[in-house]
């Protein structure tokens, strides 16, 4: 395999071994017993206790105790009640508990960089430093057979500020400024290039470090230099007694001015030009291009092109097909929206382009179907090339039948002969030459079903979880509840299903559950069905769910056995 060192020997043409994850490094740590606030109607509601006395505003006083009566079932816990006086000085305070939870992670191409978004509209970078220090990727050293002693380790590169939040007149609507994903595009001339988006508005970056130099003060030299000689530091007040006197001066209009300066009789024997005296590296991000107004619906995903010219960006309705180099021209490949809007029964929860075949891009959609398309076959992709779904077994349907089938992510192995889906309760691995069925599934949480009614009354049923593949394709990994997120092989013959917490003690949690062997990939007939621990009102390890914290956000390195993932605004990194 490509990944990293601790994957455990495994017989000649057996499954692979299991992997032994280890805590890596952890950013952006809460503190013991600190809790992130979900207050998301915050500014809102406030507003609307200020405005509701307000004689020039009319608002309707239904929805304000809709609002006002959410907020504070909210806020109990932070010692606020209906009875309590609310100050505007109170909504700083609250309305930046949420900014910091991340929103997006993304390695790039070579597993070096490392970019997080957050709900702020900030972007953070990291650096890999463990690579640089040896002088040489760890994947080289491994083929070198050298021992590589110390875990992947990665540094704060630098931030900046994506997206600020943003208001449609038109359509009375406030725009947050989450980032919703991030996708790395092709470095070149040692910049990093990335796309970053909102619910609405795409932008294209640019980082690199910028030499900053700083210049001597600009002033006459009394004394005639002689060549090339040493510049001596000067104050800014010397610099303008010096620097503007430039032989016989006698504008007066400026006395302050005038006073300041003094002037030799002869005139001024040389004149000394501003040179480098230091410089510093500094890195700079700049927005090159801003790809807008082209989604009517909030944006759901962005996916670049093997091509390096043209990407993807997909909304509820619509797949939109840019090139980097035009941010004012976007052509609509796919249009699923009804002439009539009563006839929708079903809106595009995902999209990405085929890893090498810039022609082919898949995208998914709430009924849990995957569609394969060609853009050679026609300008607009009304008809697919493929459809992958799995048929409803006779009696199973309920009423939480369409909302658990919803995918909410879905991901191209690195060679693209196999598509990853993550719906609420399962990961599904679908061969795309194979479209009767997947050829894996892999249960996250069946332990939840008992829980469907719990989960649709508090919202938690359509969250959005985001899956992942290992570089070599041989495991897959998703988040759950609890903090807590699993690691399936999907290799012939494995039976690994191993359940990590995103805590300084990953295995913690650590379940092993026995299951079927699957038959090879490359096999057109099985399916294998993984099933978890399914105790009824317990998580994998026995323990309590909690609903309230939840991994939903997750990247795997792409040449390593390393994962990045993020738990409210804390960013956890394992290697194995």
């Amino acid at each position: 395999m490509d990944g990293g060192g601790g994957e455990v020997a495994s017989a000649e043409g057996g499954p692979p071994g299991l992997l032994d994850w280890k805590f890596s490094q952890v950013f952006g740590e809460r503190t013991a017993g600190e809790e992130v606030q979900e207050v998301s109607v915050l500014h809102v509601s406030v507003m609307s206790s200020v405005l509701r006395d307000d004689p020039e505003v009319d608002f309707g006083n239904e929805i304000l105790d809709y609002e006002m009566t959410y907020w504070f079932s909210q806020s109990a816990s932070i010692g606020i009640s209906k009875d309590s006086k609310i100050s505007t000085d109170f909504l700083p305070l609250c309305s930046t508990s949420t900014v910091d939870i991340i929103s997006a992670i993304e390695f790039d191409k070579s597993g070096d960089h490392l970019a997080t978004g957050d709900r702020g509209g900030r972007v953070v970078l990291f650096e890999r430093t463990d690579s640089k220090e040896h002088g040489r990727n760890r994947r080289d050293l491994e083929r070198m057979d050298h021992s590589v002693g110390r875990h992947p380790e990665f540094r704060y590169k630098t931030e900046f500020q994506s997206h600020e939040p943003e208001f449609d007149y038109l359509k009375s609507l406030e725009i947050e400024e989450k980032i919703n994903k991030i996708r790395w595009c092709q470095a070149a001339n040692g910049a990093l290039f990335l796309l970053s988006t909102n619910d609405k508005t795409i932008k294209f970056w640019k980082v690199q470090e910028k030499k900053v130099k700083k210049l001597s003060d600009m002033n006459a030299d009394t004394i005639k230099s002689a060549g090339n000689s040493s510049v001596a530091s000067s104050s800014i007040s010397s610099g303008l007694k010096q620097g503007l006197a430039n032989g016989n001066y006698t504008d007066r209009s400026n006395n302050s001015l005038s006073n300041a300066l003094s002037f030799p009789s002869g005139g001024i024997p040389s004149l000394r030009l501003p040179v480098v005296t230091s410089s510093e590296t500094n890195l700079v991000a700049r927005c090159r291009r801003v790809y807008a107004h082209a989604h009517d619906y909030h944006i759901n995903s962005i996916s670049n092109n093997s091509d390096g010219e043209t990407f993807i960006s997909a909304d509820d309705l619509r797949v939109n097909l840019w090139n980097l180099e035009i941010s004012n021209q976007s052509f609509n490949i796919v249009d699923v929206k009804p002439t009539n809007m009563e006839d929708l029964t079903e809106v595009i929860t995902s999209a990405e382009f085929h890893p090498t075949h810039c022609n082919t891009l898949a995208y998914s959609s709430s009924k849990g179907s995957i569609r394969l398309i060609d853009l050679r076959q026609s300008a607009l992709c009304d008809s697919h090339s493929k459809l992958f779904e799995e048929q409803e077994a006779p009696g199973s349907r309920s009423f939480f039948t369409e909302i658990i089938a919803s995918i909410s992510d879905i991901k191209f192995a690195r060679d693209g002969r196999y598509i990853l889906s993550r719906d609420y309760m399962t990961l599904k691995l679908w061969d795309i030459n194979m479209d009767s069925g997947p050829v894996s599934t892999f249960q996250v949480h069946e332990y939840l079903r008992p829980k469907l009614c719990d989960l649709y009354e508090n919202d938690s049923i359509f969250d959005k979880f985001e899956c992942c593949l290992s570089g070599d394709g041989q495991r897959v990994a998703t988040g759950s509840y609890s903090n807590l997120f699993r690691v399936f092989g999907c290799g012939p013959g494995s039976t690994e299903a191993t359940t990590l917490e995103a805590s300084k003690n990953p295995m913690r949690r650590q379940v092993q559950t026995p299951s079927r062997p699957s038959r090879s990939l490359g096999c057109s007939i099985s399916r294998v069905v993984r099933r978890g621990a399914e105790s009824p009102g317990v998580d994998a390890n026995g323990n309590s769910f909690d609903f309230t914290t939840k991994l939903l956000h997750l990247a795997w390195h792409p040449s390593e056995n390393s994962i990045a993932c993020a738990a409210a605004n804390s960013l956890y990194m394992y290697y194995a």
